[in-house]
């Protein structure tokens, strides 16, 4: 298995990108319409926020998971037991957020939004009649308006050589939502599990678009399309002392959403939150 980037502009690239996402769980995008600029800009000022204290006037609200997130709090991926070695920001249109990175962060939501919204229906387009005839409506309109899609500002820190035992800055995990849309980190890192315990590195070129199948789409299209483990791995050598900056956009349709005949999209969020022990 080998997941090679489909060139946005061409001509099959929904049937290739669809073909990947089944087959590995992933799809690579280059040549897409997201501004790489915007990406940088996002990345370097978000950086000064992590490396500042003000951080800490953003604490994170319980009840609206928005806000700054700090490394004690971290998340225990299901079916570990160490925190990841990372902290993060949850953005939201409606959240807080310093009001010198909002405006930044505001117009890539959007952008991305309507790049996600093209990609499920790719999703859709490319699924076998029986498949779409499970969606309780198309998938594209499942986030329409949706404001629970979340976009997430991750920082792993350098490494210091104290981290807890058996810790790495990501272990492996699936993501809750429908599809996940994420610009190539400023540093390597990314793997995604193949056949057996083999992990394959997710290619990182500046300005590659990362995709990846969620387990709400899993559950909504009766497993066809498979949400498929990933980590992100600690660095080694003089890479150790370098931060990494990801910007994963998290897709998630309005709660009243139907998945499945067991779940609706809020009664799955619910159960995996209190799975990871934020709620």
């Amino acid at each position: 298995m080998k997941l090679v980037a489909v060139d946005y502009r061409a001509d099959n690239a929904a049937e290739q990108f669809v073909e990947s996402l089944r087959s590995t769980g992933f799809g690579v995008l280059k040549h897409h319409p997201l501004q790489q600029s915007r990406v940088e800009s996002i990345y370097r000022h978000w950086q000064a926020f992590f490396d500042s204290e003000d951080k800490h006037r953003y604490r994170f609200d319980p009840k609206t998971q928005d806000g700054y997130f700090p490394a004690e709090i971290s998340e225990v991926a299901k079916g570990h037991s160490v925190k990841d070695i990372k902290e993060y920001f949850h953005f939201y249109p409606w959240g807080r957020c310093p009001d010198a990175l909002r405006e930044e962060l505001v117009d890539y939501y959007q952008a991305a939004n309507r790049l996600a919204g093209e990609l499920l229906s790719w999703v859709e387009t490319h699924a076998p009649a029986e498949v779409r005839a499970g969606f309780s409506q198309p998938l594209s309109s499942m986030i329409a308006d949706s404001e629970q899609t979340l976009l997430r500002v991750l920082h792993y820190p350098p490494m210091l050589g104290n981290e807890e035992p058996g810790a790495i800055r990501a272990a492996a995990h699936e993501d809750i939502n429908l599809l996940t849309i994420l610009p190539a980190a400023n540093e390597p890192g990314l793997q995604v599990k193949g056949t057996g315990e083999q992990w394959l590195d997710v290619p990182c070129d500046f300005g590659n678009l990362i995709v990846n199948i969620g387990d709400m789409l899993q559950e909504a299209s009766g497993g066809y399309f498979p949400s498929t483990s990933h980590r992100v791995i600690n660095p080694e050598g003089l890479d150790m002392g370098k931060s990494r900056i990801s910007l994963p956009l998290f897709l998630h349709p309005r709660p009243e959403v139907v998945l499945s005949t067991r779940y609706t999209a809020d009664s799955y969020l619910k159960e995996r939150l209190r799975e990871l022990g934020v709620i």
